[in-house]
């Protein structure tokens, strides 16, 4: 069993890996010429908290799992909003720092707030710990929520990378 958690734990990584490799060169330059609240975190603390938030969920996702045995129909609903959240987290950063498409990144992550609001109630019955595994997730989706609306109306003529 040790390799299906591991394999569950793995899994969030991928995905942040990916869009991290696609939009690298963004940071440096889009990113840093955007008006941002006082409050932001400084980047190099990003990369910290999104691999223990990946392991954090990757992890729950398997003890869900787990405690369902598998991927049996009992388990459609909860690995099921797990993995569209997980989507909706994997696109967002293309969506903000590759298309600069400010507007589509908030809905995003207002979509991806409230799916893994949806995830946690699903998994709550099945596994509590699961459930409170993805707690510092959603404190740290509040604040990206934040973050990125403040992002997305202090810099209305940035919205979109110009073609």
């Amino acid at each position: 069993m040790w390799t299906h958690a591991l394999g569950f734990t793995a899994l969030p990584h991928f995905g942040g890996f990916l869009g991290w490799l696609i939009t690298r060169k963004e940071v440096p330059t889009w990113y840093e010429n955007l008006q941002k609240p006082s409050w932001r975190p400084p980047n190099k603390i990003f990369p910290v908290a999104w691999t223990t938030l990946y392991t954090s969920m990757g992890y729950a996702s398997y003890l869900v799992w787990r405690d369902l045995d598998g991927f049996s129909s009992k388990a459609v609903v909860p690995l099921g909003l797990y993995g569209a959240q997980l989507a909706l987290n994997w696109v967002w950063t293309p969506i903000f720092f590759g298309a600069h498409n400010l507007k589509l990144a908030l809905l995003d992550v207002v979509g991806l707030y409230g799916l893994v609001v949806a995830t946690m109630y699903s998994w709550y019955p099945v596994n509590k710990t699961a459930t409170a595994l993805m707690l510092p997730y959603l404190a740290w989706l509040t604040l990206a929520s934040c973050l990125t609306y403040r992002i997305w109306r202090d810099n209305p003529e940035k919205g979109k990378k110009k073609e």
